[in-house]
């Protein structure tokens, strides 16, 4: 006999399963609503596979994780992927017998392969579930479930959407660090020192890395001598940005790393960079001119998709990595810092088009989906 949920659940506090996969443009903001959730007085339980769990450690310890098993078809052997559907029912199975036993007042699910156990055991038992999709096209497993939520909440603005898909535009949850230094005022460029910002992680510190050196030589030297690069560096390039810095005599930060990103878009005059949601977001709730250069590679392209909103609303410049030079990039780099006016006007595009409270808007959207009874 199944247990009683109902007899339980009248003493506990309601229950948000999050269901989320292992990279962080998942777990980021899985991960920010599971904390907004708990400061509400919520029981929050982390649904994900095993390798998602090896990135669930900056999740609070109140959280508590459920580890199911999923699958892909998109990576692995002919086997592992021939396997998928075996895999993905039984973790499916495994979290309907768990919601039974202790039923969520919510589900939302944030993307990924190991989301499909939780949003399909939510699907069939018709819990109240959202979907949140980071970018501006909707992943596989969102795609799969867009018409199956009582609601998509979107990050990036606009997204493609199926036609009759019920949708919210939330924003992507930021870190409390970015919130820290949301809207923090923008100095516009001028007869001062300026900071650079050149971030991109692996997927763009090999190419940036390829154009800035050059770029930077394209400048002139009154502006260029009034510049503070800070820049993601790989380790393999590490010496010949260096070498390339001091041949230019740039005041410049080269790391592998930066711990501190937030700190240095908001002293940032410019900042280039991929056009990963989280990038954006972090850039849009402080409110910086960019220039965006999307990962080519992405998943049907999102990383464009990503950046539309914000260089329609003229808070940034995109530069296709196929039509990126040093003289192209170069001459970006000019015209916004070569015109404060211009710059400013991009910086408050960016800010208006932040999204700082998308924490809360979801936490909200989660607490009206369980009060309605999934109606949203």
């Amino acid at each position: 006999m199944v247990p009683s949920a109902d007899s339980r659940s009248a003493q506990k506090p309601p229950l948000l399963v999050i269901g989320a996969g292992g990279t962080g443009g998942h777990m980021f903001p899985a991960q920010a609503l599971a904390e907004a959730m708990l400061a509400r007085g919520w029981r929050v339980r982390l649904a994900t596979d095993a390798r998602g769990a090896r990135y669930a450690g900056g999740f609070p310890e109140a959280v508590e994780r459920q580890v199911t098993r999923s699958g892909t078809f998109a990576q692995g052997s002919l086997i592992a992927r021939a396997l998928s559907p075996f895999s993905i029912a039984l973790g499916a199975a495994g979290s309907i017998w768990s919601m039974l036993r202790d039923r969520p007042a919510c589900v939302a699910g944030f993307g990924g392969y190991p989301a499909l156990p939780a949003m399909i055991a939510a699907w069939t038992l018709r819990l109240p579930r959202l979907i949140h999709e980071q970018n501006g096209v909707l992943g596989r497993v969102n795609r799969a479930f867009a018409r199956r939520v009582d609601v998509v909440a979107c990050g990036t603005w606009p997204t493609a959407l199926p036609p009759g898909t019920r949708h919210v535009h939330t924003g992507n949850p930021v870190r409390g660090v970015v919130l820290e230094q949301a809207g923090a005022p923008y100095v516009p460029p001028g007869d001062h020192p300026m900071g650079l910002l050149v971030i991109g992680g692996s997927q763009g510190a090999g190419v940036f890395a390829r154009v800035m050196p050059e770029a930077l030589m394209l400048l002139e030297p009154a502006l260029r001598d009034r510049l503070r690069v800070s820049q993601q560096v790989r380790a393999e390039d590490m010496a010949r940005m260096q070498d390339g810095f001091c041949g230019l005599r740039i005041r410049g930060d080269l790391r592998g790393f930066f711990d501190d990103v937030p700190r240095r878009i908001a002293e940032a005059a410019l900042v280039i960079s991929r056009a990963g949601a989280s990038s954006i977001a972090d850039i849009t709730a402080i409110g910086r001119p960019s220039i965006l250069i999307p990962f080519p590679a992405a998943t049907d392209d999102h990383q464009t998709a990503n950046a539309r909103g914000l260089v329609e609303a003229g808070g940034a410049f995109v530069i296709q990595e196929a039509d990126l030079t040093p003289d192209l990039l170069a001459g970006h780099i000019t015209a916004i810092l070569s015109d404060p006016e211009g710059a400013e006007a991009m910086a408050a595009a960016a800010l208006a088009e932040g999204r700082p409270d998308a924490t809360e808007q979801l936490a909200e959207l989660v607490e009206h989906l369980a009060q309605q009874g999934g109606r949203a």
